[in-house]
């Protein structure tokens, strides 16, 4: 199959999703037509990611992320080119749409070319982004209007099928997941003296660092704990508390070296699709304190392998239960590796798109249980 992926946010979550699209369905053909946001990740160094695998790129040069008029005419233009231009030379058997920007600009053209088999999937349900009503409610009218021109939705977790349910709009679920066997060679005891806990991921408004650095000053006159955020980014301002440490961006293998030497995973997010860097600290055994928010609440099954939590101050009591507690951490840390396993596995995530991508249809269940298979 010819499969081409359209991301205007070629960055983040995004790109790991697509490569591991890409290498696991090694004997399709993979079109990438993508924007790029060269303060977060150059696209040359993304690019080297895919260096051996079966995908070639179109650059989208018009994509941009805010919503401006004369930018994002100029971008639909340019994509009813691309893909005008790939049915033309039978390129294409499926169109799957990354992000909302993508999702609502690639549904119209692919309604105005006659390709009928699209997928959307949202990456995390953008009427749930901003603290504002107002902004909410325009992203959600956005998201309603883009979905009278067909497509699939596809969400990667329960919580945000059921966010887009509430909207009115039809959704399937179809879980993000990783390899879990990738990560079973780290050791998963703290490898330090201190209580250690690390978040992952890019310092903005949707991972809310202010709620981190909150948790975070309450432990700052204890010299037993400290906190790791790893990653950068616009916000990172916000994390003053003395006891955090801010590492920058980092390769793949020292993030999963950083998680494993860790007591405790914490996501403050706002809301999430189904994020990678939990699933890998499942990978790790670790326990998770999340957010009680959209994405998040999938990763916890009934506390058995961390808890979910609404105010800092829940968060700030788990901690010291688990400190005060510490030989239960690798009881829910083996939790945590059967839970990802039984329903996060990589395998049964491609299995179900690849169905898609051929045109089937899957059923609108967004509590299907996947069965325990080896990643």
């Amino acid at each position: 199959m010819k499969i081409v992926h359209v991301a205007e946010a070629f960055a983040g979550g995004i790109v790991v999703f697509v490569k591991s699209v890409v290498e696991n369905m090694p004997d399709d053909e993979h079109i990438i037509v993508h924007g790029e946001r060269a303060h977060v990740t150059r696209f040359t160094d993304i690019r080297k990611q895919f260096a051996r695998t079966n995908a070639r790129f179109v650059r989208w040069h018009s994509a941009q992320r805010s919503i401006k008029v004369s930018k994002d005419f100029a971008a639909f233009f340019e994509l009813y080119k691309v893909l005008k231009r790939l049915k033309k030379q039978q390129q294409i058997d499926a169109v799957h749409l990354h992000s909302s920007k993508s999702g609502f600009i690639g549904r119209i053209v692919c309604k105005v070319l006659g390709i009928d088999n699209v997928i959307y999937t949202p990456n995390g349900a953008p009427f749930l982004v901003s603290t504002s009503k107002m902004s909410n409610f325009l992203y959600k009218q956005l998201e309603r209007l883009g979905n009278n021109f067909g497509g699939q939705v596809v969400c990667c977790s329960p919580s945000e099928q059921e966010e887009y349910e509430k909207a009115g709009i039809q959704a399937i679920t179809i879980n993000n997941g990783i390899k879990f066997d990738r990560f079973s060679h780290y050791e998963t005891e703290p490898s330090n003296n201190k209580f250690c806990i690390v978040t992952s991921g890019r310092i903005i408004n949707q991972k809310n660092p202010a709620l981190f650095n909150n948790i975070a000053q309450y432990f700052q006159e204890f010299n037993q704990f400290e906190f790791i955020w790893i990653g950068d980014g616009p916000e990172r301002a916000l994390l003053t508390s003395s006891n955090i440490t801010i590492t920058g961006w980092l390769p793949g293998e020292e993030v999963a070296r950083l998680i494993s030497s860790a007591n405790v995973y914490l996501s403050t997010a706002n809301f999430e699709g189904l994020p990678y860097a939990v699933l890998e600290a499942l990978a790790l055994r670790k326990p998770v304190l999340l957010t009680d928010s959209v994405g998040n609440r999938d990763l916890v099954k009934s506390c058995l392998n961390g808890d979910l939590f609404k105010h800092h101050s829940e968060a700030i009591v788990k901690l010291l239960q688990y400190y005060n507690n510490t030989s239960m951490l690798n009881i829910m840390g083996e939790f945590s590796a059967l839970h990802g396993k039984e329903s996060f596995n990589v395998n049964h995530t491609f299995t179900r798109y690849r169905h898609l991508y051929a045109g089937n249809h899957i059923e609108n269940n967004n509590y299907l249980k996947p069965a325990l298979v080896n990643a």
